[in-house]
């Protein structure tokens, strides 16, 4: 599972690391920093997909692993 941030989406509210601190950051513009690119446990990835949900930019996408960047299905 991978986590793709839009970080020209994001407007700052910081959801995502209120949600789920030990996948993403903030930069010093407040923008959403991935600390990870994929997550390995599902405790992770519901607190990702919990995030993305949250997120009010929809700069978050939680996709399978064969997905592409634009969580399109992988060949």
């Amino acid at each position: 599972m991978r986590i793709v941030a839009d970080s020209g989406r994001c407007i700052g509210a910081g959801q995502c690391v209120l949600t789920a601190p030990d996948l993403f950051d903030q930069d010093e513009d407040g923008l959403v920093v991935l600390l990870t690119g994929s997550v390995a446990t599902e405790a992770d990835a519901e607190l990702a997909r919990s995030a993305e949900h949250l997120c009010p930019a929809a700069a978050l996408r939680v996709t399978s692993g064969t997905d592409d960047a634009e969580g399109q299905p992988g060949a």
